[in-house]
């Protein structure tokens, strides 16, 4: 589906018409799938996320309004929805830690350099998070979904030099988390 049909689905769906949610909600969902596995190594994590992405935009559509491309409200519905799978997964793994028999999964950290390095952003991403939530947006929206510092500032509310410097400054501060020892 192109781009301007999919805007056009957005637009009537953000303006209640179920049908066009509908619509939307089948086509975007290979594309949102793509997106969480970028996040999340493991299909079953991925798809999870997928499914409560696709429940946040149904639940949320009527919040879209128009300012920024629906592609890039949707680039934060996904971003958020993978980083709360992750934040799930790791509490459901704590909670095992504790008592619980454990899910016969292997940690991806030790089979794959791909996967290891993709929880190792998430957790990075947690950590920035914690100290500088203003900062996580920005680079997620730019490094992983790869939208340009104009749509950034778009969607962020605040000006391009802004988005540049917020970036700059989550970049150092990852690569020092990544860099750290544990």
């Amino acid at each position: 589906m192109g781009d301007d049909r999919q805007e056009l689905l957005a637009r009537r769906a953000a303006a209640g018409d179920a049908a066009a949610l509908n619509e939307l909600l089948t086509a975007i969902r290979p594309a949102v799938l793509r997106r969480c596995a970028r996040f999340l190594p493991c299909f079953q994590d991925a798809e999870e996320a997928c499914q409560d992405a696709l429940l946040q935009v149904a639940r949320t559509i009527g919040r879209f309004e128009g300012r920024s491309l629906f592609s890039t409200w949707l680039y934060v519905v996904v971003a958020n929805s993978a980083r709360q799978t992750y934040r799930s997964l790791r509490r459901r793994a704590a909670e095992q830690a504790h008592g619980e028999p454990p899910i016969d999964r292997p940690d991806p950290r030790t089979t794959s350099v791909i996967a290891g390095s993709r929880l190792d952003l998430l957790d990075a991403l947690e950590r920035l998070e914690a100290r500088r939530p203003d900062l996580v947006a920005p680079i997620v929206l730019r490094d992983v979904c790869q939208l340009d510092y104009a749509e950034i500032a778009t969607h962020l509310g605040v000006p391009v030099g802004t988005v540049k410097s917020r970036i700059h400054q989550a970049r150092a501060d990852l690569r020092a988390y990544l860099l750290a020892p544990m």
